[in-house]
Formats: C-alpha cells, structure tokens, sequence
C-alpha cells in the first residue's frame, strides 16, 4: 500500500474532463490498495483553463519551483509515501529532494531514464515549443543525449487543439500529434515521450499506444507505478536513504521544522 502526491501545473476545475482523465487514469493503472492524490495550483495561479501561457517562461518557472519543493516536504509531512513532480521541465526536483525523505519523481527524468533503461532512443512530442530549451537542458544534465533523436513541434499542437481534446473532441489533437510523432519515429525514435501531461492524458484516453511503429510511453501511469516500486523498495530496505551528500545530509528535524515553518509558509500561501 502507498499513498503518492501527484503534483500538476493545472488547476482543479477548470477542466472537469481532464480531473476525470486523471481519476480514471490512476484508477486503472496503481496497484490494489495505492492512493494517488492529485494535487494543483492555487486557482489564483493564473485565468487560462490550461497553464500552457505560464510554463513556456523561465521567470514563471523559477517561482514554480520552489513551490513544488516545499509541497513534497509538506507531503512528507502528512504521511505521503512518495511524491511525484507531473511536469515535464522537473521544477524543483533537486530541492524537493533535499527537502523530504520520500522518494520524489519527476516526469522527464523519469521518462528519460525510462528510456535509456530499456534501450530505446526517444523523441519529445509537445505543443509548446519553448519547452525545448529546458528539457535538452535535462536530458544533457541526466547524461542522456545520446538517446534523444529530437524534440518534435508542430502548429497544429497548440493549445487550442489540446483544450478541444480535454473537451471531447480530440480529431485536430491526434491528428496533429500522430504525424509529427510519425516523422521522429522515421529518424529513428523508438519511444515517442508526450512533451507535457497533458498530451500524455489525451493520448492514453484515445488509446494510442504506438505511433509508425515507435511505442507511446504512458509517462504518468509510469510515474504511478515507478512510485509505487520506490515507495516499496524504500519501506522493505532494499533501497534505504542515503545520509551522505549534499543533498541528502539533513539536519535535525526540529532545525528542518523550524525553518520550514518560517519560508515555506511565504511560498505556499
């Protein structure tokens, strides 16, 4: 049994499709007895029904970041088992794993190790393009550029298509989606990675498993089960915590506590 914190860029409500996706999603793909907990942004974030207007800035991300380290700590805090960063650019990962215990995930670095684990080299399929920058600049810090065939983009896949898709009609998306998959599949992609969750949804919920002969990595159902076997590994102690390291030497928790309670609560709020 594990309870996982899964955290997104979205807002609840905004889609009541998308909320569905997730719950049906997670339903089908945890194990008997897990509980996965979706969890948002602070409505106030931003007006837009998908966050796709914030997250191509590197200014907006930087504030982000901070933010998602400080729920996995609160997470940790509340009896969580794991906690998983749902976003592809991995926003504070290095930091929420200084700040908790639990195993913490994010959804490239997954994907891609993911990936490499398996043997197959990987393409990017997304629909906002300033997102190239950041995830090239993961993959060369998770030593995996050599794996990585490309980043693909068309016009086709911008948010308008993806917001129609989250709203029962998903023709424009798939089509789109399906031939720009197709042309990294003909440079040689073996694994077609969604460049963002909510592609990953999309595409999960109309059953597109394989594109040109290239499989479709479910990145979120992977993150589920991924944290499911870390959560596992961590309680049995066949991958206990490490206490060496910068990032992973912590201080007493009562100096933790008390310097959580004194910044967090300015990011959180």
């Amino acid at each position: 049994m594990a309870r996982i914190w899964f955290q997104k860029h979205t807002v609840a409500g905004r889609l009541p499709g998308l909320d569905e996706m997730y719950h049906q999603h997670f339903d089908a793909v945890r194990s008997a007895g897990t509980e996965v907990v979706v969890h948002t942004l602070p409505e106030a974030t931003y007006p837009d029904r998908i966050p796709a207007g914030m997250v191509r800035y590197g200014a907006v991300e930087a504030l982000f970041a901070p933010y998602f380290a400080a729920t996995a700590r609160r997470a940790e805090k509340e009896g969580y088992d794991a906690y998983v960063i749902g976003t592809s650019q991995d926003p504070g990962l290095w930091e929420a794993r200084a700040l908790a215990s639990i195993p913490v995930l994010a959804y490239g670095e997954t994907a891609f190790h993911f990936a490499a684990m398996t043997g197959r080299r990987f393409a990017v399929v997304g629909f906002i393009p300033e997102l190239r920058e950041p995830i090239e600049e993961n993959i060369r810090r998770y030593g995996l550029t050599d794996k990585l065939v490309g980043f693909e983009y068309s016009p086709e896949l911008g948010p308008e298509a993806v917001v129609d898709a989250l709203n029962g009609d998903p023709k424009a998306f798939l089509a789109a989606f399906i031939e720009t998959a197709t042309r990294a599949a003909r440079r040689g992609a073996e694994l077609i990675v969604p460049g963002e969750g909510l592609p990953n949804e999309i595409l999960v919920h109309a059953d597109v498993r394989q594109i040109a002969g290239a499989a479709v990595l479910d990145v979120d159902g992977l993150l589920v089960r991924m944290a499911e076997l870390l959560a596992g590994l961590r309680s049995s102690g066949i991958a206990p915590d490490a206490e060496t390291g910068y990032r992973s030497r912590r201080p007493d928790e009562a100096v933790l506590d008390h310097m959580f309670d004194l910044f967090a609560p300015k990011v959180l709020k």
